[in-house]
């Protein structure tokens, strides 16, 4: 992906990075923590022609998180990038990632560098699409349609809020777990009682419990026939911890958010313990790093479902990377409310029978409301 066909190289000219945060009436509840508002960074460039482009970076925890990372792109990312010719996105990528690899050392955030170049790697290849007039989806070789589930189901009557995406055209659901056994499995049976043997469920227990305890809950969940269990143990643990509890697990194992790098998804891939790949195009990667792991993972024969749980620019990115990749399995849409995410989205947030079409405009095919959010905004900074 070094060069597009049709293209010119490009310089970038500015890069705003928006910071936003919007309360919420109910905290979105994980294994590890609460969140108890909604922020989303977004990172909006314009080449010195005149085109523009959204990305957004992953900034869910901790709950400081949203500011800092505007503050890390604007400083340490940005300036890298201003004012030179770059052919393609992934040159930019590939570049910043050997730029960036002794800062990441030395000051201990690889995970923070990795979200802000990702967010900025969305917004160049939105920009890129806008250039050749083509949407995304089509340009990295597409189809328009993706199948979506609905995800984020909170421990306190998840069935409600299952119910109430089922008829805005949701047909596949994802419960969170790691609250109490008994509890995750009362749930869990309430929703396939509630939507029938045949609905798609999959439970995410947000790296909650130790290898056993993960051996022992999806010896339980298995009953009410999850189609994945996703991040039952930390991330960090070694593939042999993973290759164990895959062999004893009835459920196949998902994961990926939390992965980084190409290194670090080509060893999940061939350890065969994750059936199912799911990176965060906002936290590594974006559209350069992602869509080669999502080939590569399919090619050795697992689903490629990628994770979002942001605002409305960060998704439609998500549901781009997916339509792009193809193949089976689901883009993740967030069930719980989130004004940033529905402003952001504009249109393409609406399935029919659980499929979503993107539309036929340039890039992304959205344009972000930032009127409508104004009263959400909490800083803006400006490279020029």
């Amino acid at each position: 992906m070094h060069s597009l066909p049709g293209s010119t190289p490009f310089t970038i000219a500015k890069i705003e990075t928006f910071v936003f945060r919007a309360p919420i009436d109910q905290p979105v509840q994980t294994s590890f923590g609460i969140m108890r508002d909604r922020p989303a960074v977004l990172v909006r460039i314009e080449d010195r022609d005149g085109a523009h482009g959204w990305g957004e970076i992953w900034c869910n925890f901790p709950n400081v998180g949203a500011e800092h990372r505007a503050r890390v792109l604007d400083s340490c990312v940005a300036p890298l990038v201003m004012g030179k010719s770059w052919a393609s996105p992934a040159q930019a990528f590939q570049a910043l990632d050997v730029q960036l690899r002794v800062l990441a050392i030395q000051s201990g955030e690889p995970g923070t560098l990795a979200q802000a170049t990702a967010g900025l790697d969305v917004a160049l290849w939105d920009l890129a699409a806008r250039r050749l007039r083509q949407p995304l989806w089509r340009l990295l070789g597409g189809q328009s349609t993706v199948a979506v589930y609905a995800s984020g189901l909170n421990p306190t009557e998840p069935g409600k809020l299952a119910e109430a995406k089922h008829r805005e055209g949701y047909r596949a659901f994802k419960l969170k777990v790691g609250f109490g056994a008994e509890r995750d499995v009362a749930n869990l049976r309430a929703l396939r009682t509630q939507f029938g043997p045949d609905t798609a469920l999959m439970v995410d227990a947000n790296q909650a419990w130790a290898p056993a305890a993960a051996t022992e809950m999806s010896r339980r969940l298995a009953e009410f026939a999850p189609q994945w269990l996703e991040e039952p143990i930390p991330a960090d643990h070694g593939q042999d911890d993973w290759r164990e509890l895959a062999a004893a697990s009835p459920i196949p194992l998902a994961g990926g958010e939390n992965l980084r790098g190409d290194a670090a998804f080509d060893e999940a891939i061939a350890a065969g313990a994750l059936q199912v790949i799911q990176p965060d195009l906002g936290k590594w990667g974006g559209f350069s790093g992602c869509l080669p792991v999502a080939r590569r993972a399919m090619d050795r024969g697992r689903l490629f479902c990628p994770h979002w749980l942001g605002g409305g620019v960060g998704q439609v990115a998500s549901l781009h990377l997916k339509a792009a990749a193809g193949g089976s399995g689901y883009a993740e849409v967030d069930s719980n409310p989130n004004p940033l995410r529905d402003l952001f989205a504009g249109g393409c947030l609406r399935p029919r029978d659980g499929v979503v079409t993107l539309p036929d405009a340039p890039g992304l095919g959205i344009e972000p409301d930032l009127a409508a959010a104004q009263d959400y905004l909490v800083s803006r900074l400006v490279q020029k």
